[in-house]
């Protein structure tokens, strides 16, 4: 009982202490329609943004390049993006290909990219950091009177297992919901006739068009995957911190590691941000009936997903060196600080912790290797860490007639390239924005198509 009171006093200084920072403070913070924070005086630079292709043109490096300039051309994919960091540097970024085949821009590594169930990622870490500060535990019940969502419109479930799902189900993939009827998450326009509400239906439609539904399995004993569960994990950051999902990842994750580039996307063309690459697919035409319940027929990846209800479970658009950024501060590391400590981030990659799920993570090894992988029509991204200090991100634009084995392609490519690198420049791409001090207006762009 006085654990729960300290908890809910904290949220109220936290509270407190973030209104008198937006409305007080030296410095004002305006969130855009977006749910970004941008400096009102003085907006503060993506560090990425000031990255050139020719940063990362070394003699040592030069493979790197050759095989992912194959793999374009052999898996027929317009765009690339790639980020190495070694010792917790980063020691290459570089765009490869097209960002916009019908403009003919080229990728630099700036551009954004969608990086679908890497999301996951992102909300993992939230989660634990709300974990460390004492806002919730892991085996805390989720649904139920005692519950963290506990609303009445989250009481009606048909099966009483439900009170049963915790936050670490969640997490890992064991919360008894199955794929096999279909995903909810990427089924709004069905379950928004079903529910009887406007299109595209929102999570909580969605949640309680799930709970209507009996659980495939116990909570806690079997693995499924779930993007249902992410998006719940989404709804309880909000509840657990009193602030919106987005806003609460940039201001206690991304800002404070200098990460001001990475968005929940969107789902058409004309609403994509400036410097985000186009989709695309090689793989013939790929159309379904937009989202939004329009009948009108659209690409799957402009229209067909509701980006901001996959939020956080695969809706975040970054760069390669703001995602690398990012891996950084979760890595284990010891060249630069982590955002989590060295128990948590042990705990999310290790099974006999987390389980076979893992948190956020979508596998590792005995050796210490971690991975994540994502992909949604038109794009796909893969993020490894290795166990000799060196992690890397590769991002495309495309979907291919091979998209199911694209990632094992590219592990085993990617692997098979850094092995031949014999010394990584002796060079930090992370430090560009600290030789570029000022307003962004007063920055001579590297980038000038973005």
């Amino acid at each position: 009982m006085i654990v729960r009171i300290l908890v809910v006093l904290k949220k109220i200084l936290i509270f407190i202490s973030l209104f008198i920072f937006l409305f007080f403070g030296e410095i004002a913070l305006t969130f855009s329609d977006k749910g970004y924070p941008s400096l009102l005086n003085d907006e503060e630079v993506p560090f990425s943004l000031l990255i050139d292709n020719q940063y990362s043109d070394f003699e040592g490096t030069n493979n790197i390049d050759k095989q992912i300039n194959a793999f374009l051309k052999r898996w027929k994919i317009e765009g690339a993006s790639l980020a190495v960091t070694k010792d917790e540097r980063l020691v290459y970024a570089k765009g490869f290909g097209t960002a916009n085949k019908e403009t003919g821009e080229d990728v630099k590594p700036g551009h954004l990219f969608r990086i679908a169930s890497v999301s996951k990622l992102i909300t993992a870490v939230a989660i634990m950091k709300l974990y460390e500060e004492g806002m919730l535990e892991l085996d805390d019940p989720v649904f139920g009177e005692h519950g963290i969502l506990n609303d009445s419109i989250f009481r009606n479930y048909v099966d009483p297992r439900v009170e049963e799902i915790s936050v670490r189900h969640l997490l890992n993939h064991t919360a008894g919901w199955s794929r096999y009827a279909g995903d909810p998450i990427f089924n709004p326009l069905y379950i928004a006739r079903k529910m009887n509400v406007p299109a595209p239906a929102a999570v909580e439609d969605i949640l309680q068009y799930t709970l209507t539904r009996k659980l495939n399995f116990e909570p806690g004993t079997r693995y499924s995957y779930s993007n249902m569960g992410y998006a719940i994990l989404g709804k309880i950051i909000e509840r657990e911190s009193g602030m919106p999902y987005q806003d609460y990842v940039v201001m206690n994750l991304l800002k404070p590691l200098g990460i001001h580039d990475m968005h929940i996307g969107k789902s058409y063309y004309h609403e994509k941000y400036p410097n985000e690459v186009r989709y695309h697919s090689s793989a013939g035409v790929m159309t379904t009936r937009a989202m939004d319940g329009s009948g009108e027929i659209v690409p799957i990846y402009y229209g067909g997903n509701d980006m901001e209800l996959l939020g956080p479970a695969g809706g975040w658009v970054a760069s390669a060196p703001e995602l690398i950024k990012f891996m950084t501060a979760i890595d284990g590391f010891d060249d630069q600080p982590d955002i989590l400590t060295p128990e948590t981030i042990a705990s999310m990659s290790d099974p006999s912790i987390a389980g076979k799920g893992l948190f956020g993570w979508r596998g590792s090894d005995s050796y210490g290797t971690w991975w994540r992988t994502g992909y949604l029509s038109g794009s796909s991204a893969l993020i490894v860490r290795q166990t000799d200090g060196i992690n890397w991100v590769v991002m495309t634009n495309t979907t291919t007639y091979k998209q199911s084995r694209i990632h094992r392609y590219v592990s085993a490519m990617m692997f098979g390239a850094i092995s031949k690198v014999q010394q990584w420049p002796d060079i930090d791409l992370f430090t560009m924005e600290e030789k570029h001090p000022g307003p962004i207006a007063d920055i001579p762009a590297t980038n000038p198509k973005l």
